[in-house]
């Protein structure tokens, strides 16, 4: 590092968990965000300012007036322009010596191979069920950390799939695509509050880098905005599971069967 990058870290590096040694890994990482709406904004924001050497961010969308509630990375004068386009712009500004990488086309199983290429961590900050299943296989099978946060009303979950042989895995956490048919457009969200769970995962994402903390995985919280509760439960794998179960039973075929997965009460949140 540099003077001008000890200054600018100076506040992380003090940390005993982070030094130097911490801040420099996190300067050589490389990490994927799918998704730059209320969720990404915060995630990609905070880990620029703390010296992810490489973000790599992917949204087809574009700038819509109705985004700026909540979506902190976007400005009015740039509605109509791209997300990823309007994140390079933004991320620049905050740190210039952050490389960012734009990938502004919708994501299939067919373009993660490329898309996980070289990545550390990956951050699921998108509204797309389809997406969040192909993403969690891709990162099951390549075995790179997935955070995983999502929030609707006043309603906010996080957690970490670790990616290791045996999960626990988004698909443990929801067998069925039928369960998440909730979007913010018809129900809403609370603006402050995807501005909680994208801060979470961004330190969730800082943690893993730096080896430091304990994280989310095998726990899922959820969080209540309205009574200010955060709650969180066990969220053991599924051994049927048939994206991480097969790696489960490879690795360890004397293994019983785990209690059935826990699902936050109420409607799933999207």
């Amino acid at each position: 590092m540099n003077d001008e990058q000890l200054l600018r870290y100076s506040r992380q590096i003090n940390l005993p968990a982070i030094d130097i040694a911490g801040q420099e890994r996190l300067l050589h990482s490389r990490v994927l965000i799918v998704g730059l709406g209320g969720l990404g904004s915060p995630v990609a924001l905070y880990l620029a300012a703390a010296g992810v050497g490489t973000l790599r961010v992917a949204d087809f969308d574009k700038v819509d007036l109705s985004n700026l509630q909540r979506q902190i990375l976007h400005t009015t004068d740039r509605i109509g322009m791209t997300k990823v386009a309007s994140a390079i712009q933004a991320l620049g500004a905050i740190n210039p010596d952050v490389l960012v990488e734009g990938y502004p086309n919708p994501i299939d199983a067919g373009c993660l191979p490329g898309l996980l290429e070289g990545v550390d961590v990956v951050v699921d900050a998108c509204d797309n069920p389809a997406t969040r299943y192909a993403l969690n296989a891709a990162c099951q099978r390549d075995r790179i950390p997935l955070i995983s946060g999502a929030a609707i009303r006043a309603e906010g979950q996080v957690t970490v799939f670790p990616g290791t042989p045996g999960g626990p895995c988004y698909q443990c956490l929801y067998p069925s695509a039928g369960q998440l048919d909730e979007t913010c457009t018809n129900n809403g969200v609370l603006s402050p509050l995807v501005g909680i769970v994208g801060a979470i995962q961004a330190t969730e994402t800082l943690k893993i880098l730096t080896g430091s903390g304990r994280t989310l995985a095998g726990r899922l919280l959820l969080i209540d905005a309205l009574a200010l509760e955060f709650r969180a439960l066990n969220l053991p794998a599924d051994p049927t599971c048939p994206v991480c179960g097969g790696d489960r039973h490879a690795s360890n075929r004397e293994n019983k069967a785990s209690p059935s997965p826990l699902r936050p009460e109420g409607n799933p949140i999207t």
